[in-house]
């Protein structure tokens, strides 16, 4: 390197912060798809699919997700106070378009059980968070869920699913299916 290149700046583009614009520029960051579950004061499950998820602390052991304030699934969820972060393996395309969706009936003809902390549990998923809503703090058009975790339940050894660029996976996200829109609106 020379101070010559240490000082040009890279040609890049700067456009303005359009919502379209931020779908593709946050879509360069690639993260592990979810599925937040929860169950209802009425007893009926819940969920959507969520990529905005994260672990906050280590001592009080804290996670966060984000979710839509137009969804379905996360008032219902937020009102019981209890969730599960189901992390989902590479294979489970479906699912993610089942619960990424906001048609159809999610939890018909899935072979789902109620965890000891009363929250679904998804089958064939990496991991699971079970925790509590701890804290919501809302940031423009969605909530910024804080749990406090209650467990850590590993499923299985198999590979992330990753969304990348609109697609699954990193290796050639624009030939990959994808089975559910940005248009629908997660949480």
């Amino acid at each position: 390197m020379t101070a010559e290149s240490l000082s040009a700046p890279e040609a890049c583009e700067e456009t303005e912060p359009t919502p379209l614009r931020m779908r593709r520029t946050m879509g360069s960051f690639a993260s592990g798809v979810t599925v937040v579950t929860g169950i209802g004061r009425d007893g009926v499950p819940a969920g959507f699919a969520c990529q905005s998820f994260a672990s906050v602390s280590l001592e009080p052991a804290l996670v966060l997700f984000c979710a839509d304030h137009r969804g379905r699934a996360w008032p219902r969820i937020r009102e019981s106070g209890r969730f599960a972060v189901n992390i989902l393996a590479e294979e489970q395309a479906d699912l993610c378009g089942r619960f990424g969706s906001g048609k159809g009936l999610k939890y018909e003809g899935l072979d789902w059980e109620v965890s000891r902390w009363g929250t679904p549990s998804l089958p064939g998923v990496l991991t699971r968070v079970h925790a509590d809503v701890y804290d919501v703090h809302s940031a423009g058009d969605h909530d910024v869920v804080i749990g406090r975790v209650l467990a850590l339940e590993t499923v299985s050894d198999g590979q992330p699913m990753l969304f990348f660029r609109g697609g699954f996976g990193v290796g050639s996200p624009a030939a990959l299916p994808d089975p559910w829109s940005w248009g629908d609106h997660w949480g």
